[in-house]
């Protein structure tokens, strides 16, 4: 191949490549979501946290529970980096250290107290159970999320044979529910906020 076929080639590729990663990124940024994270509490629409996010970890250094993980996608570079929860590993405690310590406002701050203040203003995702594998929905009695939720008798809620109920309009999202159901795969998981 001569010298100069090759270095055409190379930059044709090389201009490709831009090319893909300008539109995967303009794509991410217009809606297309490649995966739905659920964001730590206090977080703001997607688009936007992908935009003000600095990857800076304090979030996570500041979860007691160290439930904050951080996107490894070398192949999504709007959301590598930025802190997610798998509620299933480690669930958020709702403690709001992380909402306190974001300095890019990603994270807005949401006051530590317990009950109304965290149900008006936190949003990370909703419960859903699957009633065909759910204990309680198959002739035995658990109530185990029920009971795991920070929120019971609010947004979530026991039925006849402790059946849980999720009110979505309460539910925050903290997936202590999933965390805790004994059922392999889960019963319940939570579902990112799709925030626009």
């Amino acid at each position: 191949m001569k010298r100069r076929n090759f270095l055409r080639r190379f930059f044709m590729a090389l201009g490709a490549i831009y090319l893909w990663e300008g539109k995967a990124r303009a794509g991410l940024l217009s809606g297309v979501r490649h995966k739905d994270y659920l964001r730590p509490p206090g977080a703001l629409p997607e688009e936007k946290f992908l935009a003000t996010c600095i990857n800076c970890h304090r979030c996570g250094q500041a979860c007691p529970n160290d439930c904050i993980k951080y996107v490894n996608d070398p192949f999504n570079l709007v959301a590598h980096d930025t802190p997610y929860i798998v509620p299933r590993e480690k669930a958020c405690i709702l403690c709001m250290k992380c909402t306190q310590v974001c300095p890019s406002g990603a994270l807005q701050p949401v006051a530590d107290e317990e009950g109304e203040t965290i149900l008006k203003h936190v949003k990370m995702g909703t419960a859903v159970v699957d009633t065909n594998i759910c204990n309680s929905y198959n002739g035995y009695t658990c109530g185990v999320c029920v009971r795991a939720c920070p929120f019971s008798g609010v947004a979530l809620k026991a039925e006849t044979w402790e059946r849980p109920v999720v009110m979505e309009d309460k539910c925050v999202g903290c997936g202590l529910c999933e965390q805790s159901c004994i059922h392999y795969p889960q019963a319940i998981r939570v579902v990112p906020i799709r925030k626009a």
